[in-house]
């Protein structure tokens, strides 16, 4: 685990903050990590966000952590999840990263005083973060969990990740193009279930998932949703149809961002600016950033 501490400044789009944080390593969102930071009466629990797969905050949040800021929120971010071996964060076991997120969780409450956080998770911080909540010990201490192209029932990731994980000793491996935490991210993956079961929420929490009908990353996209009736489901197709945001786009798609925000404080701010977003937004870019 570690604190990110050197503010980069506000990215545009999911390659930029990816190109950036590659070539300023330990850089955090613009406005994150104020420990001095007090939380207000409009805001009175910190916002602690939870990176991805092969990922950290910087590149993540460097968006959405500065727009929370700006609202007036005292926002924090951590990297966690490196996996013995591996380059990038939020590659390692899911239950350590979870046990991670939850010491930080810690700290940012012993630094502001407030009695609760409310946390924002991206795609595999999603799951790091309700694993902490529901088998952690975590609902004690959140009041608000979203999450951002949740892997709440996993993803058949084309049918590869399905057939990779059969394969013995598959969760051992790390590298290539499979990560522990990503086999463990594959529909009907023994942590899922885990944490699903009996039930995907857990009393005293307020559950929101925010998904698209395009993810390129999670099929069935329904699996982004949460069961249980207590959480509330939200598509940007079902609120914006002209906006084909996918998985990758989600945390840097204007319409996306109020979105979140909306979902953290639904009484005092509303949906955002409806625009049209062509489907594959972001992807080339991306694509190009991390193989050239």
């Amino acid at each position: 685990m570690a604190v990110p501490v050197a503010a980069g400044p506000v990215a545009g789009t999911h390659a930029e903050a990816a190109e950036y944080s590659e070539n300023n390593p330990g850089a955090a969102p613009a406005g994150s990590n104020d420990f001095s930071c007090e939380p207000s009466d409009e805001h009175p629990r910190p916002v602690v966000l939870a990176h991805g797969t092969d990922s950290n905050s910087f590149s993540d949040f460097a968006a959405l952590a500065p727009l929370l800021v700006d609202s007036g929120w005292c926002v924090f971010a951590v990297n966690y999840g490196l996996a013995a071996g591996a380059e990038d964060y939020g590659t390692g076991d899911i239950r350590v990263s979870a046990a991670q997120f939850g010491g930080f969780v810690d700290e940012v409450l012993a630094a502001t005083g407030a009695a609760k956080v409310d946390v924002v998770g991206y795609s595999q911080g999603a799951t790091v973060a309700r694993y902490y909540i529901n088998r952690l010990g975590g609902a004690d201490l959140v009041d608000r969990w979203v999450g951002v192209a949740s892997p709440s029932y996993g993803g058949t990731f084309y049918g590869l990740g399905a057939a990779f994980a059969a394969l013995p000793g598959a969760t051992d491996f790390v590298g290539g193009q499979f990560s522990e935490a990503l086999v463990q991210q594959v529909q009907g993956s023994e942590l899922l279930t885990e944490l699903n079961t009996p039930t995907d929420t857990v009393a005293g929490v307020h559950y929101t998932t925010i998904g698209t009908n395009v993810d390129e990353v999670i099929q069935p996209a329904s699996n982004v949703a949460l069961r249980d009736p207590r959480a509330v489901n939200l598509v940007v197709q079902e609120l914006c149809p002209q906006d084909l945001t996918g998985h990758f786009n989600l945390v840097y798609d204007p319409f996306s961002l109020h979105l979140i925000r909306h979902a953290l404080d639904p009484e005092r701010y509303g949906l955002g600016d409806c625009m049209p977003v062509a489907l594959g937004t972001g992807i080339p870019e991306l694509i190009l950033q991390s193989n050239f």
